[in-house]
């Protein structure tokens, strides 16, 4: 059954995205607070079919002790689902991703329309400029910040090379970093088309001050909080 459930929440997850892309088209006039608060409206959406649908739940650990922000979210990248349920959880945020996705028909358009930190990955210095940048208009703008440090989905049970990126935004404004970890793989797998039922916890740490700090003595702590908690989880 979780097979056919799955097959169908594919469906509609491939519809409501093209509808939901061409509509984000048209929200360009809006300031970027009140559309990327909009176009979460798909999200929540979908959040809810995976819960009502393929029967994934959530729980948050945390999330009371949050200061109002904007904030600077690191976290760890397992699978499609925190892109999409992170939109849900907090407020009106964007993500560091890279700048190929904006070329994907429907998908990316929709996406360019979220205010997106969008980089080319191989450009090195360059890219660390660009995240300062436009994380400091988006900062400046209202948004959170969303920055998986390991670039890419692992998983379960693995870990990829934190890369500075979020530290450095962090280190450059002063901005406090709020850690995550989440076991979202083990029912939504990378890559995978089958999801299977269940409850994900979405773990986080305590507030890092960044003000006067170095990006790798930031970045040295998230890991280490992240890694650790995902041991327990």
């Amino acid at each position: 059954m979780f097979v056919l459930r799955s097959l169908l929440y594919a469906l509609i997850q491939a519809v409501t995205t093209v509808f939901f892309s061409l509509f984000a088209l048209f929200t360009f006039p809006m300031g970027r607070v009140p559309r990327n608060r909009l176009l979460a409206l798909w999200a929540r959406f979908m959040t809810w079919l995976a819960r009502h649908l393929l029967g994934i739940r959530y729980r948050v650990e945390g999330l009371e002790a949050l200061p109002p922000g904007p904030l600077i979210l690191l976290s760890k990248h397992q699978s499609a689902w925190e892109t999409i349920a992170f939109q849900v959880i907090f407020p009106p945020l964007c993500f560091v991703l890279k700048k190929e996705l904006l070329r994907i028909p429907f998908f990316g358009w929709g996406l360019a329309m979220t205010s997106p930190i969008a980089i080319d990955r191989s450009a090195g210095r360059e890219a660390l400029r660009e995240i300062e940048i436009q994380g400091k208009a988006r900062l400046g703008a209202g948004l959170w910040v969303v920055i998986f440090p390991e670039g890419t989905r692992v998983r379960p049970g693995e870990s990829g090379k934190y890369n500075i990126g979020g530290a450095w935004l962090a280190a450059k404004t002063g901005v406090p970093v709020v850690p995550i970890a989440h076991n979202a793989g083990r029912l939504w797998p990378k890559n995978a088309l089958f999801k299977r039922p269940g409850e994900i916890t979405v773990a986080l740490g305590p507030l890092i001050q960044t003000q006067g700090r170095k990006a790798g003595e930031i970045n040295a702590e998230v890991e280490a909080w992240i890694e650790a908690r995902m041991r327990q989880l």
